[in-house]
């Protein structure tokens, strides 16, 4: 008599893996360092807030135009930029371990690339107080966000070139240095920036755009030594032959990149615009919206950062024309943002004088009036984010697909097209003022964020690989 092998010999006893749940498993186990890095370089942004919300509320409101002025510019540079990460990742899913060429090639070609963006963009900040005052904000405030910013432009040539290096190391699914410099910044920031604002330097709202700079020139470092010296990514050699202006992969960079650079400035004016229409209705208000923008944008990190990881996961299953895998990881992303962009908005319903307290001193001069008016836009940013979550995931997923052309022109259309003439009608024709600027963001990012998800959703369904057979 012949025996059985038992079930438990055989494996049989334990249910076959889900490629859901292993999808899932290594959405998160990328998308968390991304998130954690996302939250730690937005932290730069947050604490310059908390710092300058210290010193009142002319210093916070100078900040914010000039912050919304360079983060407009700056994002069209990480858009740019950020075609580093699908073109490696769908290397990577093509080539597997022959792709150390390509990713080499394509490090470089980002880098030139964010050199050129900085050497384009410093002249045009460095006259932010001309611009300000010809947009008929208040001259106090306008010529201190000029002295801010002639500081804090010098942060946009290592900012983008950590962006380059970051994305690139996520698409090899090594995200812990980028991780671990971030993490170590955060608090520099904080440290250097309280120092030279409130320490013997004295230098007030100058010293926190200085704090900022030095950090991310220390971050910099940081990240190229600590790449240099791992054995892993040895064989990439990504910083070999940097002077070679490749003139192939810096097309390709730029053809992915440009239209999610434009993407990225559309939205990125959406607030900007907004900002500077909020600063005509009064100090206050101004007050109000930067930080509730401060607030949306800190919950903004994690969708985005699931959005990164959903452009690795969908870029690679591209390049290995792996359709299942890639239509897998481009919902479970879309599910994990949604999912958390409601939790956000419930916290920002249920309690919004404590997240208002943390980025404004109650005893700080004119805080007072600022409370109430920011408790308002948090009922609207709070509906905002819903749609903010989802149209990020969505854009990460298409991005692997190297699809970014039709999603530039949804975004145009739904935040310049519905989103600025609506909040422009609410806030002046209907006498909303700028609870009806915010009323428009929300339809515009509703807009934005149900037309990408049925571009992903056709797209998904039918897309083979190959960067030849990028939607137009």
């Amino acid at each position: 008599m012949t025996s059985t092998p038992s079930l438990a010999a055989t494996g049989l006893d334990r249910p076959p893996a889900s490629p859901w749940w292993d999808e899932l498993r290594a959405t998160l186990k990328l998308s968390a360092p991304l998130v954690l890095i996302n939250l730690a370089q937005h932290g730069l942004v947050a604490s310059n807030a908390v710092l300058l919300g210290r010193l009142g509320a002319e210093p916070i409101a100078a900040g914010a135009l000039a912050t919304s002025l360079y983060l407009l510019l700056f994002i069209g540079g990480i858009g740019l930029t950020s075609s580093v990460a699908p073109l490696v990742a769908e290397a990577i899913g093509r080539e597997a371990g022959a792709a150390s060429g390509a990713v080499r090639r394509t490090v470089r070609a980002g880098l030139w690339v964010g050199f050129l963006v900085t050497l384009a963009l410093m002249p045009v900040l460095w006259f932010t107080e001309d611009l300000l005052v010809l947009l008929h904000q208040e001259p106090a405030v306008a010529r201190d966000a000029g002295s801010y910013m002639r500081v804090l432009q010098w942060w946009m040539f290592p900012a983008l070139t950590f962006m380059v290096l970051k994305g690139a190391l996520a698409a090899l699914q090594r995200p812990g240095p980028p991780l671990a410099v971030s993490l170590i910044a955060l608090p520099l920031n904080l440290a250097l920036g309280a120092f030279l604002a409130f320490g013997p330097p004295d230098l007030g709202i100058v010293g926190v755009a200085l704090g900022t700079v030095l950090t991310e020139f220390l971050a910099l470092v940081a990240l190229v030594l600590v790449i240099r010296l791992d054995r892993r990514l040895h064989r990439h050699r990504m910083f070999a032959s940097l002077w070679r202006f490749d003139t192939e992969p810096l097309a390709r960079v730029v053809r992915v990149g440009l239209p999610m650079g434009v993407a990225g400035i559309a939205e990125a004016g959406l607030f900007e615009a907004a900002t500077v229409a909020m600063g005509t209705f009064g100090t206050v208000p101004l007050a109000a919206h930067a930080i509730t923008l401060q607030i949306a944008a800190t919950c903004f990190m994690v969708p985005n950062g699931i959005g990164q990881a959903a452009t690795v996961r969908v870029g690679r299953a591209y390049g290995a024309a792996d359709r299942a895998a890639l239509r897998r990881a481009g919902a479970v992303a879309l599910w994990l943002g949604f999912g958390f962009m409601v939790a956000c908005a419930l916290v920002q319903l249920l309690a919004p004088r404590t997240l208002i307290g943390l980025f404004l001193d109650a005893d700080a001069p004119g805080a007072a009036g600022v409370f109430p008016v920011a408790a308002g836009f948090l009922i609207f940013s709070a509906l905002f984010a819903i749609s903010d979550g989802v149209q990020s995931v969505a854009l990460g997923a298409l991005r692997g697909l190297q699809d970014t052309k039709v999603p530039m022109l949804i975004a145009l259309f739904g935040y310049w097209g519905i989103g600025v003439p609506l909040g422009a009608a609410l806030a002046w024709g209907a006498g909303m003022g700028g609870r009806g600027i915010w009323a428009g963001f929300c339809a515009g990012l509703l807009v934005v964020s149900v037309a990408l998800v049925i571009r992903w959703r056709r797209l998904s369904a039918g897309r083979a690989r190959g960067p030849s057979a990028q939607a137009g």
